[in-house]
C-alpha cells in the first residue's frame, strides 16, 4: 500500500535539511522520504549518519537544476510533495560570487516548479493524492527594520543582497506558478536558524570554533544588527505543521521570538564555554578574543518577524527559548567535536564515496 505522502526533500544534507529528514523519519514512518542533495560544500551526508536506505527512505545525489534528473524522480518516486530547502544561503558568499545564488535560488526552484506542474497538473494524472509544493524561505526578503516593528506576510519584499534578491525572486515564482497555473503551493519565511549540523561559517557555530582554537571572533560594525533567532528542531516542526494544516497559496513567518544584537550572542556563547570547560590557556576569557571588524555590504539592521498567522491559524508556537537552545547547541558542538573537526580539514566531502562507492 502507498504511503501517505512520498516527500522530495530537496536540500536535505545541509543543515535545516538534514533536521527536518531527521524530523520526518522519526516521527512521521507513514511518509516516504526522498532526500536529494547535490552535495555541494554545505551539503554534508554525515549529518544524517546512521540513517540508512529503506523502505522509507532513499538518498539522491543530484542538482536540483538538472531538469531531467528531477523530471524522472518526480515520475519514478511518484512524488506528491516537495519540501524545497536547497539554496545557497551565505550572505558574504553572495556579495563575493552572486553566480552560484542566482543559478541554485532561482533557476533551481523554476525547475523544481516546472517538474511538479508537469507531474501533477498534466492531462490524466491521479489527483486522489494531495500534493503540496513547500518553499522554505527566509525573512531576509523584507529588508531591513528600524528599531520598531516586525515583518508580516503582507510586508514588502525589499531585498538588500544578492541572497535575498534571489530568494525573493524564487518566492515570486513560486507564488506565481500558484495563480498562473493553480499549482498547490506554500511558502514559509523564517528568522535565523541554529542548533546541531550548522555549517561553521555561521555566527554561532563559527563563534564556537574560534573560540575553542583561541582564534579571533570577528564582530561586523558595531555588533549591534539584530536577528531574530529560531532553534532549527521549532522551525523544522513548524514546517511540518505546514505541510499538515496550511492554506495553498498562502505565505507563513516562522519566527523565535527571540531578538538579540549580533553582539550578545557572541558573549553569551563566550560565556557558556568559559563556565563550561574553563577559561584560555591565557587565564582571560572567551570574550578577550572578539574583534570588531568593517561592516558587511549592505548588512540590514534589524530583522524580527511577527508569527501571528502561524500561530493563530495553525497552532504553532516556538517552544525553545534562546537560553536554552544555546546550551543545546553549544553541548552538541562540544560533544560531537570529530564533526567540526571533518569540516574544516574537509574530510567530510568524502563520506559519500565512502557510503555508496561513487
Amino acid at each position: 500500500m502507498k504511503n501517505k505522502r512520498t516527500v522530495l526533500v530537496t536540500g536535505g544534507c545541509g543543515f535545516i535539511g538534514s533536521n527536518f529528514v531527521r524530523l520526518l523519519l522519526d516521527d512521521y514512518p507513514e511518509w516516504r522520504v526522498i532526500n536529494l542533495d547535490k552535495l555541494t560544500y554545505a551539503g554534508n551526508l554525515r549529518n544524517l549518519k546512521g540513517i540508512t536506505e529503506g523502505e522509507n527512505y532513499r538518498m539522491v545525489k543530484a542538482d536540483i537544476c538538472d531538469a531531467e534528473a528531477i523530471e524522472n524522480l518526480f515520475i519514478e518516486e511518484e512524488i506528491d510533495t516537495v519540501v524545497h530547502f536547497a539554496a545557497e544561503s551565505h550572505v558574504d558568499r553572495s556579495i563575493s560570487g552572486p553566480a552560484e545564488f542566482i543559478q541554485t535560488n532561482i533557476i533551481g526552484t523554476f525547475t523544481l516548479l516546472e517538474a511538479a506542474r508537469k507531474n501533477w497538473l498534466a492531462e490524466g494524472v491521479d489527483d486522489s493524492r494531495e500534493k503540496c509544493f513547500l518553499h522554505v524561505s527566509t525573512d531576509e526578503v523584507y529588508g531591513s527594520l528600524g528599531e520598531t516593528g516586525f515583518f508580516t506576510e503582507s510586508t514588502a519584499f525589499d531585498p538588500r543582497s544578492p541572497y535575498s534578491a534571489s530568494k525573493a525572486s524564487s518566492d515570486h515564482l513560486v507564488s506565481a506558478y500558484f495563480h498562473t497555473y493553480g499549482l498547490p503551493v506554500r511558502i514559509t519565511n523564517c528568522s535565523n536558524n541554529y542548533g546541531p549540523y550548522q555549517f561553521p561559517e555561521k555566527l554561532i557555530p563559527l563563534v564556537f570554533n574560534n573560540s575553542m582554537l583561541g582564534k579571533e571572533l570577528p564582530v561586523y560594525g558595531d555588533g549591534k544588527n539584530i536577528r531574530d533567532w529560531l532553534y532549527v528542531e521549532d522551525h523544522c516542526e513548524a514546517i511540518v505543521e505546514v505541510l499538515k494544516k496550511g492554506e495553498n497559496g498562502k505565505s507563513y513567518n516562522i519566527g523565535g521570538n527571540n531578538e538579540k544584537q549580533n553582539i550578545e550572542v557572541v558573549t553569551l556563547i563566550c560565556d557558556i564555554l568559559d563556565r563550561k570547560i574553563g577559561l584560555l590557556e591565557s587565564g582571560e576569557p572567551r570574550s578577550s578574543l572578539i574583534t570588531f571588524v568593517k561592516d558587511r555590504l549592505g548588512h540590514d539592521r534589524r530583522y524580527a518577524i511577527d508569527p501571528t498567522r502561524i500561530r493563530d491559524e495553525l497552532g504553532w508556537e516556538p517552544k525553545v527559548t534562546f537560553e536554552s537552545g544555546i546550551e543545546k547547541t553549544l553541548d552538541w558542538y562540544l560533544e560531537n567535536q570529530d564533526w567540526v573537526k571533518a569540516i574544516v580539514d574537509g574530510s567530510y566531502q568524502n563520506y559519500y564515496q565512502e557510503m555508496y562507492g561513487k
